[in-house]
Parts: structure tokens; C-alpha cells; sequence
């Protein structure tokens, strides 16, 4: 009996809490669904946007136009370091570096690890003069501190007019050293196709072994490369050595073209896939230009982008052989979509892809021959590669620059020596190099 009544005690309870519960429920308000609409979004944008144009206590000289670019800017800025809102002015920077001309310091830089990091210093330019390398990071321009700050803001506080003066203060993590360089700003012309002496005559060298640099993937460089290599075979070109150090990289387009002067017609360059879509690139034109001439391409950290395009190619394909130090690792691949406005989206669409497959971004290409080299020898080599580089040095510091060899050119040059030394004792071989 007590154990009847108890458990109906305790029915009665839960009943009653059950109840009280349902109550409350009922009569609470309702949290409002959050839907992922962009017409609902759009109105709380505006609804925001209206508040600070009309609340915010220092907003009297605010536009629309500026705090809708600050918006777009902060959006874009959380999707990935390559992606980027260009306002007009920004915009028509980038169209006149694609185009080779604009006043500047000569640095390409990109958002890594939270700094504006150096991918490379462009040849013959205020940046590569003062020694200025791959890696650095630049955490003040002038006074203020650029850490956090947006790539875009750095970019537009280190160009300016010629002849102005700039200070930046970097940071090199190999060695832990902070900096300071003052620079005179000039105007960046950049001729992007050039031979060992950063010229544009294309001497062929000893055991007739050609050399052609590319600093970078602009207009015209596949053009351009093919003059550079008409003068070469017009010499008896038996080899070639195509730098990409410091080569950080440009149009997609060029490195497709570069690649398919070494290719077999119908041969897949590179692939680009993205969210919805793939697009596959193959070698046109007449197939591979130089019959199966041994290349070697040199790369380093500051080989990004286009340049791992056509370094990725190459040795999938066993095309060429690569020395030198594992590349930058950007494989991203950057839409721009221009606006009614002036402005534009710079917009990461898709990530590139070898014709194996092998994945760039974040990994790099890694050469079949690793030669690594200093800082010191870094900026050395730059400086030895640029029309009155050394002269430019004081006198102090000129005889330990001439006196640093550039252990990666040495080293492609003994190994094209050996594969045509082989060759001409092998006449019945073919003159191609397998890579690993």
C-alpha cells in the first residue's frame, strides 16, 4: 500500500513538471529562424550601414561609398591572403603591373603567416638593390606598424612618386635580424626576358649551353622568350638553363605559353579545379621547338605561382631537370571581375593541379637536385645579376659579393655538361634527361 502510494506521488510530479513545461514553451517568445538568404542578409547589411551613416559619433564626413568598400574590403580579406576588393585606384595599379610599368619599390609581396611577406624583389629595382630577399617580412613602412595591417594598405604605402624617399623596417625569420632600409622610390619597368647579364642579347656560354631568366609571367613574355631562344639556336644552342628564381609569378596564360615550346601538341599543361568546374590546358603550336634539347630549370623560395606552373610541368613530364631550393608554394588560381563602378573583385576560384596531379598550393615544387644557398649568397646573386648591382655597393662591400658564386647556375652547367658529353659519346640516344 505505502509503495502504491508512492509511486503515485511521484506519476503526479512528473505530470505537473510536464505540464508547467509545456507552459512555458508556449508562452516564451520565439527566437527568430535565421535564414541564409541574401535578400534577409542584404537588409541587415543596410539596416547596419544606415546606422553608422546616420549614429556613429565621428561619421559626419562618411559616404555610402566608403563604408560599403570597407565592408566589401573586410569580407573579401577573410576568405584567403590571395583574394582582394580593388577600389579604382587599386585596380588600375594592378592593370599597370600587368602591363610592366609602374612607380614603386620593386617588391611583390604577399599576406602570409598574418605579415606582408616578400615573394621576391624584381630585378634591378630600389627593393633588390638594397638586398631585400625572398621571405622577408615588412612590419613598418616609415613610422607605423604594418602588422595586421591589409596587403593592400602596404601596397599603396609603398608606391608613390619617383624619387620619393621611403623607410621600411623587415624582419628576415631565417636569422631572426629586424632591419631598416631607406629606399627611393622609381619607376618599375620591367623587360622580363632576360640573359646573364639582365640584358637582352643572349650570349650562348661555354660547351654552347644557352641561359634565359624570367622574372616574371607579364604580356608578351612567351613572345619574348621565343626571340631569346631564335638567337640562341641561331648560335648552336646544344642545352638550355631557364632560370625562374625570384619568379613570382603572373598570367596563367603565358606560363601555358612557355611550357608548350618544350612540348609534344595535345600535351596537358595544367589543370585548374574549382568549386563547379575543371579546366584543363594543352600544349598548341608546332610541339616541342628545341627537338628534346636538354633544359634545366633553376627555382627557389621566390619561384611562385606561373613559375610552378611551368616548373611542375616540366618535371612531371621528365622534360627538364630542376635544381635549386623548393618553390614558394602559391597554386591558387585569382579571377578578376571588374565592376560598374572602376572597381573590381579579385576572387580565388580554383587551385592548379600538375599534369600529374601533385597539388601546388601550400606544397611547392620540390627540385630533383637540392642546392641550397644563404642569405647572403642570395642577395649576392641578385646583385651580381643586375646591371651596376655591385658598383652600386660601397667599396667595402664589393670584392665579398664578386667573390660569391652562384652554386645553383654552377651546378645546372656541370649537369648539362655531363648529359651532352654522354650524349656525344651515345650519338644514337636521344637528348633527353629523366628526372626522379
Amino acid at each position: 500500500m505505502n509503495r502504491r502510494l508512492i509511486y503515485g506521488l511521484v506519476i503526479t510530479l512528473l505530470l505537473v513538471n510536464l505540464a508547467i513545461g509545456a507552459q512555458i514553451y508556449l508562452t516564451a517568445p520565439r527566437a527568430k529562424t535565421v535564414t541564409d538568404s541574401s535578400g534577409q542578409n542584404l537588409q541587415l547589411f543596410a539596416d547596419v550601414l544606415e546606422k553608422i551613416r546616420t549614429q556613429y559619433v565621428d561619421g559626419t564626413n562618411l559616404t555610402y561609398r566608403q563604408l560599403t568598400y570597407a565592408a566589401l574590403n573586410g569580407m573579401v580579406q577573410k576568405l584567403d591572403p590571395h583574394s582582394e576588393f580593388l577600389d579604382p585606384q587599386s585596380y588600375q595599379q594592378l592593370q599597370d603591373d600587368t602591363e610592366g610599368q609602374f612607380g614603386g619599390l620593386g617588391l611583390v609581396v604577399v599576406a602570409k603567416d598574418g605579415f606582408v611577406t616578400v615573394v621576391s624583389p624584381m630585378d634591378d629595382t630600389p627593393g633588390a638593390r638594397a638586398g631585400i630577399l625572398s621571405g622577408d617580412r615588412i612590419v613598418k613602412v616609415g613610422t607605423n606598424s604594418v602588422v595586421g595591417t591589409s596587403l593592400e594598405d602596404v601596397v599603396k604605402s609603398l608606391r608613390g612618386e619617383p624619387g620619393s624617399k621611403v623607410t621600411l623596417t623587415v624582419q628576415r625569420p631565417a636569422t631572426g635580424v629586424t632591419k631598416e632600409f631607406t629606399l627611393v622610390r622609381a619607376i618599375i619597368q620591367m623587360n622580363m626576358v632576360k640573359d646573364i647579364n639582365g640584358r637582352q642579347e643572349f650570349p650562348l656560354g661555354e660547351n654552347q649551353i644557352g641561359y634565359v631568366r624570367i622574372t616574371e609571367f607579364g604580356d608578351q613574355v612567351s613572345s619574348d622568350l621565343e626571340d631569346a631562344l631564335q638567337r640562341l639556336e641561331g648560335q648552336g644552342m646544344k642545352a638550355l638553363i631557364i632560370d625562374l628564381r625570384g619568379n613570382p609569378g603572373g598570367l596563367l596564360d603565358e606560363a601555358v605559353g612557355v611550357c608548350q615550346k618544350f612540348l609534344p601538341r595535345g600535351q596537358l599543361i595544367v589543370s585548374t579545379e574549382g568549386r563547379e568546374s575543371v579546366e584543363k590546358y594543352f600544349a598548341k603550336g608546332d610541339g616541342d621547338e628545341l627537338k628534346g634539347m636538354p633544359i634545366v630549370v633553376l627555382v627557389n623560395l621566390g619561384s611562385a605561382s606561373a613559375s610552378e606552373i611551368v616548373t611542375g610541368c616540366l618535371q612531371d613530364l621528365h622534360r627538364a631537370y630542376i635544381i635549386g631550393e623548393k618553390t614558394f608554394g602559391k597554386g591558387s588560381v585569382q579571377t578578376i571581375f571588374p565592376l560598374d563602378d572602376g572597381s573590381a573583385l579579385k576572387l580565388t576560384v580554383a587551385k592548379y593541379y600538375t599534369p600529374s596531379h601533385k597539388v601546388i598550393h601550400q606544397h611547392g615544387i620540390t627540385p630533383d637536385s637540392l642546392v641550397p644557398v644563404t642569405d647572403f649568397e642570395e642577395a649576392a646573386m641578385i646583385r651580381q645579376q643586375e646591371p651596376g648591382g655591385i658598383e652600386s655597393l660601397p667599396d667595402n662591400e664589393q670584392a665579398a659579393v664578386k667573390n660569391v658564386h652562384d652554386t645553383q647556375l654552377e651546378r645546372a652547367e656541370d649537369t648539362l655538361k655531363g648529359i651532352l658529353i654522354y650524349n656525344a659519346m651515345n650519338s644514337s640516344a636521344p637528348q633527353k634527361m629523366a628526372t626522379k
